[in-house]
Order: structure tokens, then sequence, then C-alpha cells
């Protein structure tokens, strides 16, 4: 199968079942860089952050990146493409009927379960980014020992991170996303990790 057309329809899948944003795209590219070795669990883990803090819907600008690095631009914009396709296909057929069955108790059960499905992904998706950033399941692996893989590092900058959320409710959230790319910057370099 050509590349833009597997990025395509990788991503028109991710699309049209990743319901609840962003973070409910996770389970679905976690998957899709085991299958196609296009990026690492990590480099997952450092397109959450970077497409976080970036403008932009988080799958817009995750499949963005995505395409860019398999296929350069033709790529991202292939992967952009694919990811909103489902969505617009479905906001115009669901406008068309959704004013005749909005008051069907029926519709109102199915969009309940979407909300209950979208939590349910969002939580594997924020499970597995902790675990990615905290632990480090290749030591864990080879040693069998918990505390040689915790990532104590990362662990301690966290509990920076929730810590100054909880007391300084007023600043803007771009000075914890810069004070925090600074954080990882300096453990990275203190830790050599």
């Amino acid at each position: 199968m050509p590349l833009l057309l597997e990025l395509y329809l990788r991503f028109f899948y991710v699309g049209l079942f990743s319901v609840g944003g962003g973070l409910a795209t996770l389970p679905f590219l976690r998957e899709m860089g085991e299958k196609t070795q296009w990026f690492t669990p990590t480099q997952l883990s450092d397109l959450v952050a970077v497409s976080e803090s970036t403008p932009g819907p988080m799958g817009i600008n995750m499949a963005t990146y995505v395409g860019y690095t398999t296929a350069g631009i033709p790529g991202s914009i292939v992967a952009v493409l694919g990811e909103i396709a489902p969505a617009l296909v479905i906001i115009v057929l669901i406008s068309r009927v959704l004013a005749k069955f909005r008051s069907n108790k029926y519709v109102d059960y199915a969009f309940y379960g979407l909300r209950a499905a979208s939590t349910g992904l969002i939580a594997v998706s924020c499970l597995s980014v902790a675990q990615l950033a905290l632990f480090k399941t290749d030591v864990f692996s080879a040693t069998g020992n918990f505390f040689a893989a915790v990532n104590y590092w990362a662990l301690a900058l966290a509990a920076v991170i929730f810590v100054g959320l909880r007391v300084f409710k007023k600043v803007h959230p771009i000075v914890f996303i810069a004070l925090g790319a600074a954080a990882g910057i300096a453990f990275h370099l203190v830790s050599g990790q």
C-alpha cells in the first residue's frame, strides 16, 4: 500500500473511533506506533507534550507531526485530512437528522454512552502517559525492581507542578508550560536521561 494512502487510512481510523478529543487518540496512536514503527512510545509522550503546549487541536497537531516525519509535507496534509474526514462526514449527517431525533430517548442514551467511552479512552491515555513519564519499563523488565524503575526526577517534577498549580491558581497556564519545559530540560541535563 502506498505510504500516503496508509497514512490517510490510519488517521481516518483514529479520527473515526477516538471520540472525546485529543487525549482519546492516544490508545489508537500507541497501537499505530507499534504496528508501523513510525514513532516509539517515548516519542509519543514527547508528541503529547508538544501537542498540548502548541496552539490548535491536539489530534490535528499529532497527525501533522506524524505525517510530516513519515512523508514530509504531503504526509502531514494527508494525515490531517484523514484525521478530520470522519468528523466532518458524521457532523454533516447528524446535523441533518439530529434536530428531528434530539428528543428521542435512545439518542440521549447513545450520547450518554459516548461520554462514558470517551472518559475511558482519556483515562487510559493519562495512565499510559504517566507510565511513560514516571516509570522506566525497560529497567523494570531487566531487573524486576520496581524502585529502580521509578523515574524520580520526573516524579519530583510532577509533584512540583501539581503543588504549583494548587498554590498559584491565578498564574497564566503558559507560565507553567514554559517552567515545565525549562525544568524538563534541566532534569534531562542533570539526570542524563
